[in-house]
C-alpha cells in the first residue's frame, strides 16, 4: 500500500491528513493504541511543517507519505521550508523548558514512533509503526 496526499500549509487541511490516517489505518487493521500513535505523531509533523517548515506562507506545500509493507506503517512528512537541525532542539524535559507551551512535538513523535528519521537538511521526517 502507498499513498500520498499534498496539502496547502493550512491548519485547517489537518483534517484531511486525520481522515486519510482514519482510513488507511482501519483499511489495514491497525490497533487502537497504534492508531493513536500514528495519528498524534502524524498530525504533529504535519503541524510542524505547516507553522515552522513552511511558516504558513500561501503557495507552500506539505507532501504527506504513507506507506505500509505489512507489518509496518511509513509515514514521511515533508515541507518546502529551509528546514533546520532536529537534534539541536531544546530539551522539553529540562526545568527551563517544562512549562513552555511548545517545543515538544519531536520529542512526542520520538517516543511515539517505532522509529523516526530525519533528513539531512532538516525539511521532512521519516517515522515507522510496527502493527
Amino acid at each position: 500500500m502507498n499513498e500520498e496526499i499534498i496539502i496547502e500549509s493550512k491548519l485547517d487541511e489537518l483534517i484531511k491528513v486525520e481522515n486519510l490516517v482514519d482510513n488507511l489505518s482501519k483499511r489495514l487493521g491497525v490497533s487502537d493504541e497504534v492508531y493513536g500513535k500514528i495519528l498524534v505523531s502524524t498530525i504533529e509533523a504535519v503541524n510542524n511543517a505547516i507553522v515552522h517548515g513552511n511558516k504558513g506562507k500561501d503557495g507552500k506545500k506539505v507532501y504527506i507519505c504513507f506507506v505500509s509493507n505489512g507489518s509496518s506503517f511509513i509515514i514521511s512528512v515533508k515541507d518546502e521550508g529551509e528546514g533546520y537541525s532536529f537534534d539541536k532542539l531544546p530539551d522539553p524535559t529540562a526545568i527551563e523548558n517544562i512549562e513552555k507551551l511548545n517545543g515538544r512535538g519531536v520529542f512526542i513523535m520520538r517516543k511515539l514512533a517505532d522509529n523516526i528519521e530525519f533528513n539531512e537538511s532538516g525539511n521532512e521526517v521519516t517515522m515507522t509503526f510496527k502493527y
